[in-house]
């Protein structure tokens, strides 16, 4: 536990181009090294947009964002569980100065509440996964809140890349309706988990019954004319 938490904080990426040529240089077996990389970034506080934008350049847009998607899945899947381990007060030092953030968005939360995290801009995947496994939100919801999440914004950034690697009108339409794909996603998830949020406090007065009148307690009398 304690070498994958100091590879998880340490670990450094190359530059763009060399992660192309090295990926490239493997043959048949990029395709498991740059999900094990991608992995691995994606548990790390090392942005995931390198290892997104080099997908593009490599594999083109299908390709990248099927393996972009397996990679990102199973980094934030893995991160969330070494969160599981280490627990909520070790977790939540770990995060720093997304801490505060992590924890009012996450606490008590679900399925937009991971949502709405992983698409807040200036929030990384990492705080999101660590925060996710400490404050107990469900295995289930929290894979299904990444994949629904993280596919537009995968998408978008393979775009990019396979746009720079080859500048055609396919893939300049595809980084368009892409990034609009994320915007619209990042409003309604927002709203979605803003509405829930409003519920909550108001779902308990709501059930709870009105008290009945204590028949021990005689009526006031009306003073007499």
């Amino acid at each position: 536990m304690l070498a994958a938490l100091w590879m998880v904080f340490n670990v450094r990426l190359p530059s763009l181009d060399a992660l192309q040529k090295d990926i490239s240089d493997l043959g048949g077996w990029g395709f498991g090294a740059f999900i094990g990389l991608y992995a691995l970034v994606a548990a790390t506080p090392i942005p995931i947009t390198i290892m997104a934008v080099a997908g593009g350049l490599i594999f083109g847009l299908p390709i990248g964002t099927a393996l972009s998607m397996v990679g990102v899945m199973v980094g934030c899947y893995g991160g969330y569980w070494i969160a599981r381990g280490l627990g909520h007060a070790t977790v939540m030092k770990l995060l720093g100065s997304h801490a505060e953030s992590v924890e009012d968005q996450l606490t008590n939360g679900g399925f937009y509440a991971v949502c709405a995290a992983r698409l807040m801009p200036g929030l990384p995947y990492w705080p999101v996964n660590y925060g996710s496994g400490a404050l107990g939100i469900d295995s289930r919801t929290f894979l299904l809140a990444t994949v629904v999440s993280s596919l537009p914004g995968q998408l978008s950034l393979v775009a990019v890349g396979a746009f720079i690697g080859h500048p055609t009108v396919l893939n300049g339409i595809a980084v368009g309706i892409a990034w609009s794909l994320v915007i619209v996603l990042t409003i309604f998830a927002f709203r979605r988990w803003r509405s829930t949020r409003k519920a909550e406090p108001n779902t308990g007065s709501e059930n709870e019954p009105s008290p009945e009148p204590d028949p021990e307690i005689e009526p006031e009398e009306r003073p007499q004319d």
